[in-house]
């Protein structure tokens, strides 16, 4: 499994343009799943790095966890209004495996209740979902081309430019 120091290290300017734009968006970016016909969906999300985890937790009996849970491929696309990119696009690819762990599940709900104050603590997870990566992309608006950065695990990022 990719953790995130992982990703981070083996990707760094993916990462912190995926960082940037989490932070700017209040934590928000669209989630794609696989329904159970195939066709797609696309669901906001708010993920979470944790204890050298990116986790996709969120509001139990949702769809995207029941397409999560039929199929773990996901993509993990930071929000934009900006048709332009100027403060980039950052996309994560990967799947995703249901954490059973309730201590895990116990510190998870403690920190979000010390950093946001939301009070999840002593509740039973449907699912805990940690991501496993297995590539990441950026656009990137330059004068007059895109950088667009692609990672695989194991392997440095490469930049294509776009004119």
């Amino acid at each position: 499994m990719t953790t995130w120091s992982q990703f981070t290290e083996e990707a760094p300017s993916i990462s912190a343009l995926f960082l940037r734009r989490h932070q700017a968006t209040g934590n928000l970016c669209m989630l794609g799943t696989v329904r159970a016909d195939g066709s797609p969906r696309i669901s906001p999300i708010e993920p979470t790095i944790f204890e050298d985890m990116l986790v996709l937790a969120g509001m139990p009996n949702t769809r995207k966890f029941d397409d999560l849970a039929r199929d773990p491929r996901f993509c993990l696309h930071t929000a934009t209004v900006d048709t332009m990119v100027t403060d980039g696009d950052a996309k994560l690819f990967g799947t995703v495996t249901d954490e059973h762990d309730e201590a895990v599940h116990a510190r998870f709900a403690q920190k979000l209740f010390d950093d946001k104050g939301f009070d999840i603590r002593g509740m039973k997870f449907d699912h805990f979902y940690i991501a496993d990566l297995t590539g990441a992309s950026t656009v990137e608006a330059t004068e007059d081309h895109l950088d667009i950065t692609i990672w695989k695990p194991g392997h440095p990022e490469t930049v294509i430019q776009k004119t």
